[in-house]
């Protein structure tokens, strides 16, 4: 997709125009170490150069991080930014305005907690996405896929059992599209392609918030998962499938899908899949925690609630099998509402199976290989976006700090522009 002409709104806070990082324990992913003493010189936005021990080049602020660690920003592969309330069937006839004006907040949030970049897996638009690219709105850069698609009956289904009528009208704010048969999912995979999707979304599952059906179903057919998969590449994107059960899972996978969202509910014979497949496994634990949590006051439906036992305990068995196999992880939240300020306790559920280097690896390189921005995010190296944070404490040591991010990110830097300075 061509890239879009940044316009600086007014309000837009500027690029420094050169700083320099100096003394920093740098955190490489990769390694899963820090490099002590290190100076990083940013200039217009990028990540200019790396180098132990002191650069003497005149800047524009020079930043003393002696005892502070210097890393990457995170990277979240599963979001909905504009799934502003708990009744996401309800907000379908909303006005699509007051939804981004509400994805507005949410955006600005998760960038206050540290993540540059996210790939929104339903609901965000190319207009969304172009206000944060241009300053208009503060957030993340957002790799977005436009409405999911699903089948009539689906989990992406917002009608009520009493309903007939079905308002296809793109700027809906519903968070999917409907669509049955071969030749409509071409239609519907074509249409978001065209629109600059980066990714497509398919619901190869029943869902947890979706009333209609149920988390152990499989939907769409091979065919149909195959045509989308046939349009992703011949687009030269790929595929996402939410998906809880192996059933689910290893259909996907046969037929091409890249990455499976969730999949809590995997058995032994999935992640041999991944591997052979070259596929991504993005886990969402916060999202049934903070469902169990809060969902009931906030309206999340009893029968959507009465799904999660089984799935929530399913999560960290789900996460070890794909760990200890290898499979490569991002990092995921996929929360509704008020229930986005829980997006940075994914790295403490974690951390009851996985080691913080490798927590930290989903956040940073996996998420940046999952979006193809290889060189461009993940890691600071020279070259890349100057998308940094800077922690008081060591998320090697114990990778919990990242979530509290209000007390231990002291800096945030997305693209060379400074989104929180707490360094004096």
């Amino acid at each position: 997709m061509a890239a879009v002409p940044a316009v600086a709104s007014e309000d837009r806070p500027p690029v420094t125009a050169r700083i320099i990082f100096r003394s920093a324990s740098l955190l490489e992913p990769d390694q899963g170490e820090l490099r002590p003493d290190c100076t990083v010189v940013v200039e217009a936005g990028t990540v200019r150069e790396i180098s132990d021990g002191t650069v003497t080049a005149s800047a524009d602020r020079v930043v003393d991080l002696r005892g502070a660690v210097l890393m990457p920003g995170l990277i979240d592969c599963h979001v909905h930014v504009t799934a502003v309330t708990s009744d996401v069937w309800g907000m379908a006839e909303w006005s699509p305005s007051y939804v981004a004006a509400r994805a507005g907040r949410v955006m600005a949030g998760m960038l206050q907690r540290g993540f540059t970049t996210v790939r929104d897996v339903g609901g965000c638009d190319f207009g969304l996405a172009r206000a944060v690219d241009e300053g208009y709105l503060e957030g993340p850069r957002v790799v977005f896929g436009g409405k999911m698609l699903s089948q009539t009956g689906g989990a992406g289904e917002w009608r009520g059992p009493g309903r007939v009528v079905y308002d296809p009208h793109y700027y809906t704010p519903a968070l999917a599209a409907l669509c049955d048969g071969v030749t409509e999912v071409r239609k519907a995979a074509r249409e978001e392609i065209r629109r600059g999707a980066f990714h497509l979304k398919l619901y190869l599952s029943g869902a947890v918030d979706a009333p209609s059906d149920r988390v152990n179903a499989t939907q769409f057919s091979l065919e149909e998962i195959r045509a989308a998969v046939e349009e992703a590449e011949a687009a030269d994107i790929y595929v996402a499938g939410h998906a809880y059960t192996s059933r689910a899972i290893n259909r996907g996978l046969d037929s091409g899908v890249r990455t499976i969202e969730h999949g809590n509910l995997m058995d032994a014979s999935s992640p041999p899949l991944f591997l052979e497949h070259r596929a991504f496994y993005v886990p969402t634990l916060v999202t049934y925690h903070a469902l169990a949590k809060y969902g009931r006051d906030q309206g999340v439906p009893e029968e959507a609630l009465a799904k999660l036992p089984p799935v929530q305990e399913g999560g960290l068995l789900a996460l070890e099998l794909c760990h200890r196999a290898g499979v490569p992880i991002a990092y995921g939240s996929d929360l509704l509402a008020e229930m986005h300020r829980e997006q940075s306790l994914e790295f403490t559920l974690r951390s009851e199976v996985q080691p913080a280097a490798d927590i930290l690896r989903a956040a940073t390189t996996v998420g940046a290989g999952l979006l193809g921005l290889e060189g461009q995010a993940g890691r600071v190296s020279e070259g890349a976006a100057a998308d940094l944070l800077v922690l008081d404490a060591d998320p090697l040591r114990d990778v919990k700090v990242l979530s509290d991010p209000t007390t231990h990110i002291k800096l945030i830097m997305k693209g060379g522009r400074l989104v929180r300075d707490q360094l004096g």
